[in-house]
């Protein structure tokens, strides 16, 4: 691995997982009580599960779209966010966060041994470099989103 691909892989690992400028998920249910993770308050669209779990899905698809020509995606909107505005139980909860940093670090086992700028044969010109902006846009978006609802319901610092 040269110097550059090096330091250009250091600082997106730093921003998919969080510092600097953006919150990582972790410190953003840090200290949730776990009967608000279903609510969803007035004149908001999403509840803190949703939010969670939308975030799986779709960090779920990139990674997947990244590795396998043959991955097909979830339809959208539908199949990106859950129904119910709840987790079913702490398990289903625990599931969704252990995958979501499991497949992080899947994605960024992949950015460390890959050609980040090489865009994939399968696709209309992504490469692990614009996914790796892509899941750090879109996981800091939905971050701040379970943010705001938490300082809707009260339970923020």
């Amino acid at each position: 691995m040269n110097y550059q691909h090096k330091l250009i892989t250091k600082e997106l690992t730093k921003l998919l997982l969080g510092g600097s400028a953006h919150i990582s998920l972790k410190h953003a249910l840090e200290g949730l009580k776990p009967e608000l993770r279903g609510v969803k308050p007035a004149h908001t669209p999403y509840s803190i599960w949703q939010l969670v779990e939308h975030i799986r899905i779709a960090q779920w698809d990139m990674l997947q779209f990244s590795k396998d020509p043959e991955h097909k995606s979830p339809k959208w909107p539908e199949e990106y966010w859950p129904a119910e505005n709840a987790p079913v139980d702490d398990d289903a909860w625990k599931g969704s966060l252990q995958q979501i940093n499991s497949d992080l670090d899947e994605f960024i086992e992949l950015l460390e041994h890959s050609d980040i700028c090489q865009e994939f044969a399968h696709g209309t010109g992504q490469s692990i470099l614009r996914e790796a902006l892509q899941i750090a846009d879109h996981n800091a978006y939905h971050i701040g989103e379970i943010i705001a609802v938490r300082r809707v319901l009260n339970n923020w610092k």
